[in-house]
Parts: structure tokens; C-alpha cells; sequence
């Protein structure tokens, strides 16, 4: 199959050199069958000087083309893109009608039927380079236009989209005309949505989810827009621009690839948001930070747009950061830092001690084209470059940080800005040097190491900190003391700040050297940070005592990093975990630790032989904190414990028993998630057959209940089931990108790897042609969900190495197998630590 060409950047500037785009008029009738849609576009735009250029679309059939009244040869499409030759300069206009396909990757538009209730929803994920899978465009994000839209859809549909829809009757919706907004940004979602509207600030607010969820959005509509309300509110009282569209929906979609997308005025959610099942607060505070995330883009991305895509991390990095802030300065959910410190920090710490890192901001020319663009949507441009804004406001103060980023959208409103745009309206607003800074931290790859060492004096202790780096970090740094009379806890001395690099005298304070010594107390910077010998003897026996959340969490980050790199054994950080989780308040740290102790430690970083040993102390452990939650008070830590008891099971009779009464004793009963959740540990124990999955499906014929029997089936330890989800995998085309995720997930198991053992060496080349056929989104969900991660030895790492070496294949799986790859190459070496 002919891969489609990618627009490189020399192409996109020197097509922005030539064409001012002033309007698209798309018109898309969703009513002409499941396949397939029309899409009736007429692109309004002046050339700046004679010449040619071309314009993107990816149709099933092409009907016609004009170009100022004229007829264009609907066979002169070459792949992706139609040739607009002898331009002359002036105003054109430029009409296209084509049949386009529907998506069930989540690419393009995207169309689902609810296996619970028979409806059926389509809606657009236009990001990087899928508008032209939905409407003909000049596809690229500095050629900002002004959209008319019109959809015909099935009579009981609601079309909603970027600005307010009015329908005029039969099925026939307009919908408001934009401002000026990039083509990706163009939305779309249609179908027979339950809404909860509601109005604030005077615009119109809406909720919306298929039907079938419709229960669940209604139970969790007071929180959802409260927190949209309060986060809108805190942005205003920190931008000076006020929101710039005219309405805001937030539409929770299915089968939705990303956590959501910033369309202007429709952002679209993937709808697990709308929980069925229990949830923790954790949670709910992550849908908080996600609508924060979301809201940030409105100026962050839509208001301002990058001009290319090197400066995804203008986008991207801003909404992290102003997400986590945000929603914990505007709602209830306070604590947002400690679960950015344990779970999203963490993935940027991995990301960028890959081969593949990439500096938060790179040079342009490191980023040709959209493909390699599409890469760097990673822990990098996220959480490292969050957290290196949020050093930033530490550095330069939030009030000349916020007084930039106003200069920044005054400048720009409506356009498009680079780097060193943003830049400039930063310097604007402060004395220091911005410009330095940014070279050091935005410009550059890799952690920084941060390790203390504390010498004694005569009633003072001195503290130096090595750094193994070469940026400039402020830090807090806390002092702790054992307490007197617990002698568990942990005692806050003092917390103060330092430069880092230090000046040759250290830092010297009163008093005898502390118990502890945590650098970066606080997570106010992104570095690993390392304990000297008495900080971790003190933290083996008192880790549960550090008064502050945030703090337990640095500290956790360093045993994992520390295990990560070979400088903690990790059975080591089991046994710190098994004494300190009991004691444990937060639910992010609890979480985090878990899921670091079973996923990585006890099926990766140990030697088999060694995971029924890791698995049982698991199972030890929760079962002590589902035994400390039985008084009710803590339904959090309870679900969470039930979870990974769940998970780490490694005898079926207690989960047997569970699912035959509906509950874990003393509670919770068990919702759709949990019963799934049991029965997919059963079919990975062989505990389980098809008629059981059958029967359970029967119950939830959900989409949810759906992806949970896929996943059930493909964990039975048989032949015949792992050839079957083989052939869904890998021979066959016809799964959504959710059940292609839920039948991956289910595959590989480390129970069965004897079973599995012939796939393996099957798996590289087989992995190359479904991400050729299938295209980016498959190709991440082979790279995330499909990768044997149970197989950790050098063959499966040789096979590895070949095929990057000797295939051809797409970025995205280039990208997630040398990922794999590396982190195999690190579990190995802790293996063998």
C-alpha cells in the first residue's frame, strides 16, 4: 500500500509565503449511507504572486473540482493531494465535492453504533493532518481561515460544533461562523446526544454523551460544570483576553484516541470521563485537570496558534501546567501537584532518557514534516516541558510570568506564534534573562541529577548539592527530623530555597545535620533527585511519616528512579512499599506505587522465578489495606487496594467467590468494572472459559462490556485463543482502535509465555504491516498495547534491533518500538543489577 506524502515545513512556508486563505464554506451531509459522507467545500483565498501550490484531501471518490469557474480534472488528485497550477495573483475561489470515507480508527470523522442501544455517532479528530480525511483543505496551521459549516444528519441527531448550531429542519444544522482558527481545530461531533445546558458568564454551556451514558453524565453534571465554571473564572481573572468563541460544549465521544481536544468551542472528551463504575477522587481529579488542560487551549493553541509544528510545546506544555495550576487554585481538587509529581513527571523522566528525546522546544529542522511532528506528542512535550514552566514561574515570579503571557496573547490574538515570539513577550515583562534560560532549559535534552551531601560543624550543618547536569534549578529543600515521641514520623525542621549551582561555600544552616535531607521538596523543578546513605535509611523506616504528600511523593520518584537506573535493588522498593503503603493517606501516591510495583517491577524488573515471591507480596499488601478500609472511611484507598488485589491474584478461588456474590466482602459491590476486571485475571489464570465471557457480555452489552470481553477472550491460556486474537490483531483490518487496544491488552500475559512463546519472533513484522496498512493510530495502539512486554531477554531485544535496523515502517512505530526497545534494555540491566 502507497503511503500518503506528508507536508514538510519548506512546503508549508512556502505555501503561506504564497496564499492568504479567507474562508471555508463546508457543507457535509452525514445521511448517505454507514461508509461513507459528502463533503462540499469552497476554499475563498488570494495569491500573493503567480504560482503554484496544491491543496489536501484524502477522498473515496472525488466527484468534481473547480477553480474559478473552471473544471479541474478530478484524476489529477495524486494521492492526498490536488495540484493548483498557474495561479495568478488576486482572489480565488476553489469548489470541491467528494464522497469521504468514515473512520473507525478515531482519525478523520469517526463513526460509532452503541452495541447497547443501536445509535450511532460520528465525530471529527482533525488534529495534525485529518482534516483532509473529512473536507479538501490547505492543511497546515498558519494558513488560518474564518469556517461555515452546514451538516445534513438523520432528523433525531444533534450536529454540534466550533459555534452555536441552529437547526433549520430536515436534519439541516448551521453552525455559527468562526473566527479566524487553523484546520485541525475544525469540530464536528453528530448524533442523538443527551445534553445538560446550562449558561455562565453569558455564553451557552453544554455537557453531551451518547444516550446509553446518559444516566451516569446526569449523576456528575453539577461537578462537571462546576468545575468548568470555576475554571473559567480563574483563567479570566489571569488573562486579559477575554474567551474568544462564542460558546463552550465539552462532548464526551467514543473510541476517542487522546484524553481529549482543544477544538475551539467543542472539546471533545473520550467519554470513560462519564464514569459507569466507581471511581476514586484521584479520579475525578484528573477529569478536573483534563478540563482545565482543555479550557488552557482556548488561548493556548486556538487564540494563538503555533506556526509549525516544532512548537507543539507551545500547545501542549502551557495546558499541562496551567491545568494542574489552575484546577488547584479553582477547585476543590487542591492536591493536583502530588499526582502530577507520581505519575505524569514520571513519564517525562522516561521519556527523556530514551534515544528518542527530543528537547522541549527543538530546533525547527528537527521537525521537517508532519510525521516527525506526530512523535513528539510525548511525556516530553507534557511533563517535562510543564515542569519546566513551572520552574519558571518559581524563577521569575507569577507576576511578570502572567504579565508575558498577556503580552503574548495581545501580540498574537488570532494568529500564529514561534518560540521566540513567546519569548520576546516574556523579556517584555521582566528584567531577568529570559533568553538564557530558555536555551538551557527548552533548547536542551535530558535529567538532571541532583545529589546531596551534608557535612557536620560546630552547631550548623553544610549542605552541597552535586549536579549531574547543566541547568540551572531553584529548589526548596526540607529538613527533617525524626519525631521524639513517633518514632515513625517525620518532622519538618525547615524548608528553605537554593540556587542551584551553589556558590563554593555550600549552604550552611543552625543546628545539627538533619535526620533527612529532600531536595526539590515541593517538585518545584524537573530533576532526579538522590538520597545520601542516612536520608535512605531514614526514609526505609519513616518514608510514611513525611508530613506533606507532594514531599512522599519526591521521595517515591527517587526510589523509582533510582531502581530505574540500577542504584536500587528492586525487591527493595517492594519492601519499602509493603511497609510504608499501609500508612500511606494520598491516593495518588498509593496508586502510583502500586502500579510501578506490579507492572514494572514484578513483571519486568525481576527474574520470573522471582515474580511469585513480588505477587505475594502484593497481594499481601492490599489485602492489609483492604482489611484497614473495612470501617467504610475510605472508599478510595479501599477501591484502589481491591484493584490491584485484583491484579495481582495468583489463585482464582477468592476472586471466584466475588464475582459469584456480586461483592467483596465488606464491601464494594461489583460494578461493570470490576467484574471485568476479575474476569480478565480468571482468563489469565485459565480460571474462566468463553461461555462465562459470553454470559458476563450478556449482562453489560456495552461498548465498555465489549472491549472487556475482547480483552477476556484474548487472555485465555489456549492455542486456539491466541490464534484467534492473532488474526484480529494482526490479519485482519476489521477491529475499532478500542477493541484493537482491549484484544492487545489481552495477549501477551507473563503466566503465558511458554504459550506465547512462537509469537514473539511474529510479532516485528507483523507489527510493520498493520501499522503500514492502518496508518499513525494503530501504529501507536501496536507500539503501546501490542509490544511483548512479559518477554525480557536479549532475543526478543536482537529481533527488536533488526527490524528498526532492516524495516521500513511509519514514525509513530518507529518511535514506540525504539521506545520499547530501550525500556526492554533497562529491564534487563536491573535484571541483572
Amino acid at each position: 500500500m502507497a503511503r500518503m506524502p506528508v507536508l514538510t515545513r519548506d512546503e508549508a512556508q512556502t505555501r503561506a509565503q504564497l496564499l492568504d486563505v479567507h474562508r471555508y464554506t463546508v457543507e457535509l451531509d452525514l445521511t448517505t449511507g454507514d461508509e461513507t459522507f459528502d463533503s462540499r467545500t469552497v476554499i475563498r483565498f488570494t495569491a500573493r504572486a503567480a504560482g503554484d501550490t496544491f491543496v489536501e484531501l484524502k477522498p473515496a471518490t472525488l466527484r468534481s473540482v473547480t477553480l474559478d469557474g473552471q473544471d479541474l480534472d478530478p484524476e489529477t488528485l495524486d494521492a492526498n493531494r490536488l495540484a493548483l497550477t498557474g495561479l495568478t495573483e488576486g482572489e480565488h475561489e476553489l469548489r470541491i465535492d467528494a464522497a469521504m470515507r468514515y473512520s473507525r480508527t478515531g482519525e478523520g470523522m469517526h463513526r460509532f453504533t452503541d452495541p447497547a442501544d443501536g445509535e450511532t455517532y460520528v465525530y471529527t479528530q482533525l488534529f495534525m493532518e485529518d482534516v483532509q480525511r473529512v473536507f479538501a483543505a490547505f492543511d497546515q496551521p498558519d494558513l488560518k481561515a474564518v469556517f461555515e459549516l452546514t451538516v445534513t444528519a438523520p432528523e433525531n441527531w444533534t450536529v454540534l460544533a466550533n459555534g452555536i448550531t441552529t437547526h433549520q429542519g430536515e436534519g439541516r444544522w448551521t453552525a455559527a461562523t468562526t473566527p479566524l482558527i487553523s484546520t485541525y481545530l475544525v469540530a464536528v461531533a453528530a448524533g442523538p446526544w443527551h445534553s445538560v445546558r446550562t449558561e455562565h458568564a453569558g455564553l451557552p454551556f453544554g455537557i453531551h454523551c451518547r444516550r446509553s451514558l446518559a444516566p451516569y453524565l446526569d449523576a456528575d453534571a453539577d461537578e462537571i460544570l462546576d468545575v468548568t465554571r470555576a475554571c473559567y473564572d480563574r483563567y479570566h481573572e489571569k488573562f486579559e483576553e477575554p474567551y474568544p468563541f462564542d460558546s463552550y460544549d465539552q462532548a464526551f465521544v467514543p473510541e476517542f484516541n487522546a484524553g481529549a481536544m482543544e477544538n475551539p468551542g467543542l472539546v471533545t472528551f473520550r467519554d470513560e470521563f462519564v464514569y459507569r463504575s466507581a471511581v476514586t477522587d484521584t479520579e475525578r481529579q484528573t477529569r478536573a485537570v483534563v478540563i482545565a488542560h482543555e479550557m488552557a487551549h482556548m488561548w493556548f493553541g486556538d487564540l494563538v496558534t503555533l506556526r509549525w509544528w516544532d512548537d507543539i510545546w507551545l500547545n501542549e506544555s502551557f495546558a499541562e501546567y496551567m491545568g494542574y495550576q489552575t484546577a488547584a487554585e479553582a477547585t476543590r481538587f487542591t492536591d493536583t501537584w502530588t499526582d502530577f509529581g507520581i505519575t505524569r513527571k514520571a513519564w517525562g523522566y522516561d521519556a527523556d532518557q530514551r534515544p528518542s528525546t527530543h528537547p522541549v522546544a527543538p530546533d525547527p529542522d528537527a521537525v521537517p514534516d508532519t510525521a516527525s511532528a506526530l512523535v513528539n506528542f510525548d511525556g516530553i512535550s507534557y511533563a517535562k516541558g510543564a515542569s519546566a514552566l513551572r520552574q519558571l514561574v518559581t524563577w521569575l515570579g507569577e507576576k511578570d510570568f502572567l504579565a508575558g503571557i498577556n503580552n503574548h496573547f495581545a501580540r498574537h490574538r488570532f494568529g500564529n506564534a514561534t518560540l521566540a515570539d513567546f519569548i520576546d513577550s516574556l523579556a517584555a515583562a521582566t528584567d531577568r534573562d529570559v533568553h538564557t534560560w530558555a536555551a538551557a532549559w527548552l533548547r536542551t535534552t535530558g535529567v538532571d541529577i541532583l545529589a546531596p551531601r551534608t557535612t557536620a560543624g560546630d552547631g550548623t550543618w553544610r549542605l552541597d548539592i552535586d549536579r549531574d547536569g547543566s541547568r540551572p534549578h531553584r529548589i526548596a529543600v526540607g529538613a527533617y527530623d525524626r519525631d521524639p515521641v513517633d518514632s515513625r514520623a517525620l518532622v519538618l525542621r525547615e524548608r528553605f530555597e537554593v540556587d542551584v549551582p551553589q556558590s563554593e561555600t555550600g549552604t550552611v544552616r543552625t543546628g545539627r545535620r538533619p535526620d533527612l535531607v529532600v531536595l526539590n521538596d515541593g517538585d518545584l523543578t524537573y530533576a532526579k533527585i538522590r538520597l545520601d546513605a542516612a536520608g535512605w535509611d531514614t526514609v526505609v523506616r519513616s518514608l510514611s511519616g513525611l508530613p506533606d504528600a507532594l514531599t512522599r511523593a519526591v521521595v517515591w520518584n527517587a526510589a523509582r528512579d533510582m531502581v530505574r537506573d540500577g542504584e536500587l535493588a528492586p525487591t527493595a522498593y517492594l519492601d519499602a512499599a509493603r511497609a510504608h503503603l499501609p500508612h500511606e493517606s494520598d491516593l495518588a501516591v498509593v496508586q502510583g506505587v502500586l502500579a510501578f510495583a506490579r507492572t514494572q517491577i514484578a513483571d519486568r524488573f525481576l527474574a520470573p522465578e522471582a515474580r511469585p515471591a513480588a505477587l505475594a507480596l502484593l497481594t499481601d499488601l492490599t489485602r492489609d489495606l483492604i482489611r484497614r478500609t473495612e470501617d467504610g472511611s475510605r472508599p478510595g484507598l479501599r477501591l484502589i487496594a481491591v484493584r490491584h488485589f485484583i491484579d495481582a491474584a495468583a489463585h482464582p478461588n477468592g476472586l471466584h467467590d466475588w464475582l459469584s456474590d456480586g461483592s467483596v466482602p465488606g464491601g464494594p459491590d461489583l460494578d461493570a468494572e470490576l467484574r471485568w476486571r476479575i474476569l480478565a485475571r480468571l482468563a489469565v489464570l485459565g480460571a474462566t472459559d468463553e461461555a462465562e465471557i459470553a454470559a458476563e457480555l450478556d449482562r453489560d452489552p456495552s461498548a465498555t462490556g465489549r472491549e472487556g470481553a475482547a480483552r477476556c477472550r484474548a487472555a485465555l491460556p489456549t492455542p486456539e485463543a491466541k490464534a484467534e486474537a492473532w488474526s484480529r490483531l494482526f490479519e485482519s483490518d476489521d477491529l475499532s482502535n478500542y477493541l484493537f487496544a482491549a484484544t492487545a491488552q489481552g495477549f501477551w500475559q507473563p503466566e503465558q509465555a511458554d504459550l506465547v512463546r512462537e509469537y514473539v519472533p511474529r510479532f516485528y513484522p507483523a507489527a510493520v504491516a498493520v501499522a503500514d496498512r492502518r496508518g499513525p493510530a494503530i501504529a501507536e495502539a501496536v507500539g503501546r498495547n501490542a509490544f511483548p512486554l512479559h518477554a525480557v531477554d536479549e532475543e526478543t531485544l536482537r529481533l527488536g534491533e533488526t527490524c528498526l535496523r532492516d524495516a521500513t515502517m511509519i514514525p509513530v512505530l518507529h518511535r514506540k518500538l525504539t521506545d520499547q526497545l530501550d525500556d526492554l534494555r533497562r529491564a534487563l540491566s536491573a535484571r541483572s543489577a
